[in-house]
């Protein structure tokens, strides 16, 4: 086993948090992700960002139920935007998170962005108090 795969072990983090760079094919995406991922003109100016700076603000992920596999809490469009730029890694933080835990921190890093419709909004306000419900 290399380190890398150590580092992401589920044993090998007693913080429950650790960090280092993931490749892009081992990620997947949220279930009901509320917000779309579109290749717009933002989204190009974030794709010539990374290609030329590299991604700066890590990804949040989750280990997935199926092994070496990763579900993305908060970065679906920094993922996009490196992939489209020719990475194949991107940094992130893997957190030991539960469905609510994931649900409530994906909404609130999201929620903070300018361009969101409405629709999105308030189904992602809606998946918000259900998790805290829980």
């Amino acid at each position: 086993m290399t380190n890398e795969e150590k580092m992401y072990s589920l044993g090998s983090y007693a913080s429950g948090a650790c960090s280092g760079m993931v490749r892009i094919c081992d990620l997947q995406e949220f279930s009901d992700h509320p917000f779309k991922v579109v290749k717009d003109a933002a989204m190009y100016e974030l794709m010539e960002s990374i290609r030329l700076e590299g991604v700066l603000v890590p990804l949040l992920i989750r280990p997935a139920e199926q092994d070496g596999k990763y579900e993305i809490i908060a970065g679906h469009r920094r993922k996009m935007a490196a992939e489209w730029a020719g990475l194949t890694e991107v940094p992130a933080i893997v957190r030991n998170l539960d469905d609510d835990q994931a649900v409530i921190a994906m909404i609130d890093s999201n929620l903070q962005r300018e361009r969101i419709l409405p629709s999105e909004k308030a189904y992602a306000y809606k998946m918000r108090l259900e998790a805290m419900k829980h």
